[in-house]
């Protein structure tokens, strides 16, 4: 299903696989989507944002924009990935402490689908606080993509080796199936 003129905003935590976000870009824009990055904070440290805003054509954001800065375009839908535990709980819990968890405070009440991509390790994908996080989420109807044939959480310390299989064509198959 081809999006053409469709807004995705794709907000990227700072865990390992961040650094490979562009090959999610990639993607979306082969199914016609607009692209626009969103950084956490800490996130920034993880991609190489001068060549993210090449290849959308926009510049990534990580903070609220200045009043005198052009407004980003509306988005028609979010993917977060990797989604850290932190930002899966504060989505959770309504925390809007950062421009990324603002916006994805606002999304279900503006209707704007959510897909949430974890990146987790077992330990902390086992904790009650995440595990409530994950349920609240879905009651409100975000896709949260933890379990078989989506992301299995890895084993402490092993999170480098999952890069290569991280599921990102998963997050955009899911979206599709929202809109569907």
């Amino acid at each position: 299903m081809t999006q053409a003129g469709k807004v995705l905003y794709i907000i990227v935590c700072a865990a390992g696989p961040a650094a490979e976000v562009g090959r999610l870009v990639a993607l979306a824009q082969d199914d016609g989507w607009t692209v626009q990055i969103i950084a956490t904070p800490p996130a920034l440290d993880f991609i190489d944002a001068p060549q993210l805003a090449q290849q959308t054509g926009r510049p990534v954001r990580s903070q609220y924009r200045k009043p005198s800065e052009p407004k980003s375009p509306r988005a028609d839908a979010i993917i977060v990935a990797p989604a850290t535990y932190n930002t899966i709980n504060k989505f959770a819990q309504g925390i809007a402490d950062t421009y990324a968890l603002g916006l994805l405070s606002e999304a279900p009440g503006l209707g704007i689908p959510v897909v949430v991509l974890p990146f987790v390790n077992s330990a902390l994908a086992s904790r009650a606080p995440f595990l409530r996080s994950v349920e609240d989420l879905r009651a409100e109807g975000i896709r949260v993509l933890l379990g078989p044939g989506q992301f299995e959480p890895h084993a402490p310390s092993t999170g480098g080796e999952q890069f290569d299989t991280y599921p990102w064509k998963r997050a955009l198959s899911e979206l599709a199936e929202l809109g569907s």
